[in-house]
């Protein structure tokens, strides 16, 4: 049986990080390419195009996920941008609302990890916190983009839920470098997951298709940890059951 197409969202690379590249690239993270590589799936690349040409590229895949990255820019849910906001990448975040609410309106199973789970959120007229670090009363969740910036954050997980199922297990244990989190809930998502101090770890989507949003990331784990793999894992099973 041939494994089903997984589309990888990309992350746009200037070509000074790539040394001797003459243009920008399109990158997808290895860790998240081995965890589907692992799970079964063959994986597909998908750097922005154009919003009018979403909808072609999502009828050939069995199934997504959202990757890692920059932050979202503020204006994509209605406030201005703070000092702390990084990352921003225009034509990113307008490919990859469009891609999601693409892959929603076809029933494509989703995996969307930490600023894909807010870009789930935001695609169906969410909000964000756009920095908790440093806040009262919230513990530590790490540091994006920084070397052994990572934090292991427990996360429990609402039994019966997508995710617990998909796990295994309703206590699991992240790998979280996010400073940022979700926080008006967008429409039709259920919050199925919390780290102790109540930040959002987890949602699904409601009536839908496999829809799954974590805020850590599932992929720096997986070839160890029994419960990440399983995120990927019921992933490629529903994108084979299409």
């Amino acid at each position: 049986m041939a494994r089903p197409l997984v589309g990888l969202s990309a992350r746009h690379v200037p070509v000074t990080r790539l040394g001797g590249w003459r243009t920008d690239a399109a990158a997808g993270g290895r860790l998240y390419v081995d965890a589907l590589d692992r799970a079964g799936a063959a994986v597909a690349l998908l750097p922005a195009v154009a919003p009018e040409a979403v909808a072609d590229l999502v009828a050939h895949l069995d199934g997504l996920v959202l990757q890692g990255g920059g932050d979202l820019n503020p204006a994509t849910y209605g406030q201005e941008a703070i000092e702390t906001v990084y990352g921003v990448d225009d034509p990113t975040d307008v490919f990859e609302l469009a891609l999601v609410r693409a892959a929603i309106a076809a029933g494509v199973p989703t995996l969307a990890v930490c600023r894909g789970i807010q870009v789930l959120n935001v695609a169906l007229g969410g909000s964000l916190h756009q920095h908790i670090g440093g806040r009262p009363g919230l513990g530590d969740h790490g540091a994006p983009g920084v070397a052994g910036g990572g934090s292991r954050t427990p996360v429990r997980l609402e039994p019966g839920s997508l995710a617990a199922v998909a796990a295994g297990a309703t206590d699991v244990v992240g790998s979280c470098h996010h400073h940022q989190a979700l926080d008006r809930i967008g429409e039709g998502l259920t919050v199925t997951g919390r780290a102790p101090d109540g930040v959002v770890e987890a949602v699904q989507l409601d009536g839908a298709a496999w829809v799954v949003g974590v805020q850590w990331h599932p992929e720096d784990t997986a070839a160890t940890d029994p419960a990440q793999h399983g995120l990927f894992a019921e992933l490629v099973r529903r994108a084979a059951g299409r």
